[in-house]
């Protein structure tokens, strides 16, 4: 059976249990030590709305499209691949869905099918490019970004809200949290809520953590993105693997654009502008590593919540213009590279020690 991650020995006291854990593990407990330790500092010392648990729900109601992307980014990473096709492909898909349903007679479960259909088409062209004609996954995906991008324009060059009755009231449906809620300034207690994205994206998110941690499948993932050529030896079909990680992102990808155009409820062609960067820095912060073989899905959820969550850190603390979000994004992901770089050296020295 091949080995799904790269591990070290166990010693002894807390820093040798953390040693002693599987680089996607060690990753992992890295990022979500680092969201809460955020989201408490957020809590103590700017107070303003972080206490209320709407807050970090409305983090996974704007997120939820990201969260899937983001997921199906992981996969392809982990077998050490790259996909910055996903954020035109929502695009699309947002625009086509929306065209669709303001035709009289458009429905939204023959919309669902529009979407996942695009995704799929994608995954599947730019699988067979990648794994069987052995192009570069950064050019092929590169073309499909530029493709989707044009194609949403041709679908429809003006942006449009969607009024299809039955898809406003799929939109607007909330899914109440019990027990959680807070009391708004005219002293009426409000239930906290999400929209049905969340509850799509978090399917997503327990599914693709199953594949990768328990199913065959998954572990040739990590075997691939590990050693191609160990992967080889073991009988793995390293260039099915490759289409089919490739196929899944396409397939999230849709699903992700659906989830999206829920949440905005239009059609654009500037829709989902640079999500695909977002989905490449979430997996990032998240533990997944750019050359292949480790990472997580789990790590990739929490990994857009520390996003997002430093995005409204500073936002509260009073720097709104546009420039501070993308320069604490830049810093947060660099920090994580860095921190990634020399765990990964130290253990690989333990190793060999």
């Amino acid at each position: 059976m091949a080995k799904t991650d790269k591990s070290s020995k166990p010693a002894g006291g807390l820093g040798a249990k953390l040693m002693g854990m599987t680089d996607t593990n060690l990753l992992l407990t890295i990022t979500i030590v680092v969201f809460f330790l955020m989201y408490i500092a957020a809590v103590v010392f700017l107070r303003s709305g972080f206490l209320k648990p709407q807050t970090f729900f409305n983090i996974l109601n704007a997120n939820a499209a990201l969260i899937i992307l983001a997921c199906g980014m992981s996969l392809v990473m982990i077998t050490g691949g790259i996909d910055i096709s996903v954020g035109g492909v929502t695009a699309l898909v947002s625009m086509c869905c929306a065209v669709y349903l303001d035709y009289k007679g458009g429905n939204v479960f023959m919309a669902v099918i529009i979407a996942l259909l695009i995704g799929l088409a994608f995954g599947a062209f730019q699988g067979f490019l990648v794994a069987y004609l052995d192009i570069q996954p950064f050019i092929v995906t590169l073309a499909g970004m530029f493709f989707a991008r044009g194609m949403t324009t041709i679908v429809n060059a003006a942006p449009f809200n969607v009024e299809n009755e039955a898809f406003v009231a799929l939109k607007n449906t909330r899914v109440i949290v019990p027990g959680m809620g807070s009391v708004n300034k005219k002293g009426v207690y409000v239930n906290a809520y999400v929209e049905i994205g969340v509850i799509v994206a978090i399917l997503v998110v327990i599914v693709m953590f199953a594949l990768l941690r328990w199913a065959k499948m998954g572990r040739n993932f990590y075997a691939v993105g590990g050693n191609k050529q160990s992967a080889l030896m073991l009988g793995i079909n390293v260039k099915r693997t490759k289409f089919l990680s490739h196929l899944i992102c396409g397939l999230l990808a849709g699903i992700g654009g659906f989830v999206y155009f829920l949440h905005v409820g239009s059609g654009s062609p500037s829709h989902a502008t640079a999500m695909e960067m977002d989905a490449i820095a979430s997996s990032i912060i998240g533990g997944t590593m750019l050359t292949g073989g480790v990472g997580n899905v789990l790590g990739t959820f929490f990994g857009v919540l520390s996003l997002s969550t430093i995005q409204n850190i500073v936002s509260s603390a009073g720097f709104d213009e546009a420039w501070w979000s993308g320069i604490t994004r830049a810093v947060m992901l660099c920090l994580f590279l860095v921190v990634q770089s020399v765990i990964m050296s130290v253990r690989k020295k333990n190793r060999q020690g």
